[in-house]
C-alpha cells in the first residue's frame, strides 16, 4: 500500500464514498522492478512519470480517471452503468501487490474502463464495486436485460 491509496474509504459529498483514490504503481510488476535494477534505477525516473500521468478516483457513485501531465483529460463513468467486471491479477503482479481491474459499461463514449497497476488488494476493491454497482442499480430503478439474437438475425 502506497501513501497515494487510501485505503480506508472516506466520506464525500453527497453520501458517496470513496472506495479508491491514487496513482497506479510505481512499479506494478515484478519485471519493472527488475528493469530498474538493470538499468541502475534510471528506469524509475520513467515509471514515476507514467505513473503520475493517470490518477483514479473509484467511489460509490462513479469512476474518475485522469491523465496527462500537462495537458489532462478526465473520463467518468458512473457505476450504475456498469455491467460486467474483469479483475487481472498477473504473476508478475501478484508478486509486486498490485492488479488490474476492467469494467464493461452501458456507455458510448467510454465503453471499457481498465484501471491498471492498482497499490491495493484488487479483489477487495472488486467485491466493495460489485455491491456499489449493484446499490446504485437498485436506487435508480435500472435492470440490465441480456437478449440473444437467433441465428437468423430477427427476433
Amino acid at each position: 500500500m502506497t501513501a497515494d491509496a487510501q485505503a480506508t474509504p472516506a466520506a464525500v459529498t453527497g453520501g458517496e464514498t470513496v472506495l479508491f483514490d491514487g496513482y497506479p504503481a510505481l512499479c506494478p510488476s515484478l519485471f519493472d522492478w527488475f528493469v530498474v535494477v538493470l538499468t541502475a534505477g534510471l528506469a524509475l525516473v520513467y515509471y514515476f512519470v507514467k505513473s503520475r500521468g493517470v490518477h483514479y478516483r473509484v467511489t460509490t457513485q462513479r469512476i474518475v480517471v485522469e491523465s496527462g501531465l500537462f495537458s489532462k483529460r478526465m473520463d467518468q463513468i458512473d457505476i450504475y452503468r456498469i455491467n460486467d467486471y474483469v479483475v487481472e491479477r498477473p504473476f508478475g503482479q501478484r508478486l509486486a501487490g498490485t492488479g488490474n481491474i476492467v469494467l464493461a459499461a452501458m456507455d458510448r463514449s467510454t465503453p471499457d474502463v481498465r484501471l491498471a497497476g492498482l497499490p491495493t488488494d484488487v479483489m477487495a476493491l472488486y467485491e466493495r464495486l460489485r455491491v456499489a454497482t449493484e446499490e446504485a442499480k437498485r436506487a435508480r430503478g435500472v435492470r440490465t436485460v441480456d437478449a440473444e439474437i437467433p441465428a437468423g438475425g430477427h427476433f
